[in-house]
């Protein structure tokens, strides 16, 4: 067994190929022997500023499965999602793949591969990111010319592309990810109030919400999405709004992003936030959240609960 090493928090633990196990103790330190082999979700980055985890032989018992543990008495006022890459892994093959259709059905010549749409993510909203892709590269011939003209095309485009997606999520193509029912179970039986905060089309998100979360969960969710703010992520305004008509303290909020302009969104508007890494977010700069996992997790491979998100909101030891 290699030697503990005591470092100072934040801490992170990454998956390897060593099969010993981590002892993590203490609220401001940790005692860590090895880090472990997880599966589950995806290859585990677990960020914490302030939690006990415990390991465990996972289902498959070819790893280590790490669970945060919180025993807080304190609860989140509102528990705020992004809904594409936090519930849905949505991009690569979903809206990626809707984009594309709709410009094949146009015949504009353009296609958006894996690798160039996770550049375009960085831009917030898919009018947005059309538009900043087309004043980069050239107009389509097919576009018009005039500015006013090039927001009606864009809108348009935006619209089939809507419904091509929705076409996807009502087939149940896309899957929630691990765990997202189980923590917004846990929110609505304990009284939390549960929302979804994306700059997506308003329809395909109610869609997700409906087709996948259920009709009976999706009635307890409210939805802020699209242009209900004239500022998008990193811009905290649909996090500030969600927490004004919650009639909540955005300190009292806690979001689960999976982006760091949606973390930068939620740090901005004052609230706590846990990421959820997804395809194409796994290498992004997370320094400022809360904690970073691979996903929320479903039992036996939970990663955190509601607890978890409560104790967030509790008096940080951080050396």
């Amino acid at each position: 067994m290699a030697a503990a090493a005591v470092i100072p928090l934040p801490f992170t633990i990454s998956s390897s190929s060593s099969k010993r196990d981590s002892t993590l103790l203490s609220r401001n330190s940790i005692i860590l022997s090895s880090t472990s082999s997880i599966v589950g979700c995806s290859r585990l980055t677990c960020i914490i500023k302030n939690q006990k985890l415990t390991s465990k032989k996972n289902a498959s018992g070819s790893g280590l499965l790490v669970k945060c543990m919180a025993s807080s008495s304190v609860l989140p006022k509102a528990l705020l999602f992004d809904c594409d890459g936090v519930l849905v892994d949505t991009e690569k093959d979903g809206h990626r793949i809707s984009f594309n259709d709709t410009f094949a059905e146009r015949e504009l010549g353009v296609t958006w591969d894996v690798d160039l749409y996770g550049e375009l993510l960085k831009i917030g909203g898919g009018k947005e990111r059309m538009t900043a892709y087309f004043n980069k590269v050239g107009w389509p011939e097919k576009a018009p010319k005039s500015e006013e003209e090039r927001k009606e095309f864009i809108a348009s485009l935006h619209k089939r592309k809507t419904e091509l997606f929705m076409v996807l999520i009502e087939k149940k193509l896309l899957p929630l990810r691990p765990g997202v029912a189980k923590l917004i179970d846990q929110a609505l039986e304990k009284g939390v109030k549960v929302a979804v905060c994306s700059t997506s089309n308003e329809k395909a998100v109610s869609a997700i919400v409906s087709f996948l979360l259920g009709p009976q969960r999706a009635e307890k969710i409210q939805i802020y999405a699209g242009d209900v703010v004239p500022r998008k992520k990193p811009d905290p305004a649909i996090y500030l709004l969600a927490a004004d008509t919650l009639d909540v303290e955005p300190s009292s909020c806690v979001v689960v992003e999976d982006s760091a302009i949606g973390l930068a969104a939620a740090k901005a508007a004052g609230m706590k936030c846990i990421v959820t890494k997804s395809g194409y977010t796994a290498d992004e700069d997370f320094l400022n959240a809360d904690a970073v996992f691979d996903c929320i997790g479903d039992p036996p491979e939970e990663r955190f609960d509601l607890a978890f998100c409560g104790s967030l909101l509790e008096k940080q030891y951080v050396s």
